[in-house]
């Protein structure tokens, strides 16, 4: 069998525990990539899913964070998904990121909206692991509309109904989904909405599981960062990584592929 290690983080835009990334300098913001460079040097994982990462954003410190952070962490693939895009004085360019430590063959970026600050998407990938492809989804919805979270929860699975017919006999498995849905209640929210989708193509299982909390990261009282593993995937280990690297806390999850 196969082995995978998975981690989703929501980085904050680098800016660690303070309020906005805006007080800071480009040292600041370097400083605290480099510990989220050792973090995951730590934990080993295969593949990185990576939400609000900066390319080029004047309140981060003007330089791409993903060329910055694998610069140290020395993932041999990334790939960048940017959600944002505003030039001018204030350049504001930040979305998805997937570092992997197996190649990337295909990728693809959706953006929900057309907003040039705010603006959320989803980044899918098909990672080669040893011959066998594994499709997987770093996704970010709405952090204060439930409506909006469900009408890109619709984007995402006419997505990927289209992807399926097309790729399905490449894949190894269904695609793993992660990232922050940032929605305050499973049972009346995306994930609920997701579930209902993932139970078409079989028995999907949530990690960490309903009611383990994620943000904020120094006393957490919402779940919002998870990771979707579809039936084929049997699960090793999940854990949340207990840090203050941002206002989140990343998720892990280790899983052999049948």
């Amino acid at each position: 069998m196969l082995r995978y290690r998975i981690v989703t983080f929501n980085i904050a835009h680098g800016r660690g525990l303070s309020p906005f990334q805006g007080l800071h300098g480009r040292r600041r913001f370097q400083r605290n990539l480099q510990k989220i460079s050792k973090l995951l040097d730590e934990l080993k994982p295969d593949i990185v899913a990576l939400q609000e990462i900066d390319e080029n954003s004047r309140w981060s410190g003007s330089f791409d964070h993903l060329s910055y952070l694998n610069a140290l962490a020395d993932f041999p693939h990334a790939v960048f998904g940017v959600n944002n895009r505003r030039t001018g004085g204030y350049q504001l360019n930040y979305g998805n990121a997937i570092l992997s430590r197996h190649p990337i063959v295909a990728w693809e970026n959706v953006t929900f909206g057309t907003h040039k600050v705010g603006e959320k998407g989803f980044l899918y990938a098909e990672i080669d692991v040893r011959g066998h492809l594994l499709p997987i989804v770093n996704l970010h919805l709405h952090y204060r509309s439930r409506a909006h979270r469900f009408r890109q929860i619709d984007q995402l699975m006419a997505y990927l109904n289209a992807k399926r017919e097309h790729r399905r006999l490449q894949w190894a498995t269904e695609p793993v989904l992660c990232g922050d849905l940032n929605n305050p209640s499973h049972r009346l929210d995306a994930t609920a909405s997701l579930f209902q989708y993932f139970s078409l193509q079989g028995h999907y299982t949530l990690h960490p599981p309903q009611g383990v909390r994620t943000f904020p990261a120094p006393w957490p009282r919402r779940a919002l960062d998870f990771i979707f593993l579809p039936p084929s995937c049997h699960v090793l280990h999940c854990q949340v990584v207990r840090c203050n690297l941002s206002d989140h806390r990343p998720v892990m999850v280790e899983f052999t592929l049948k």
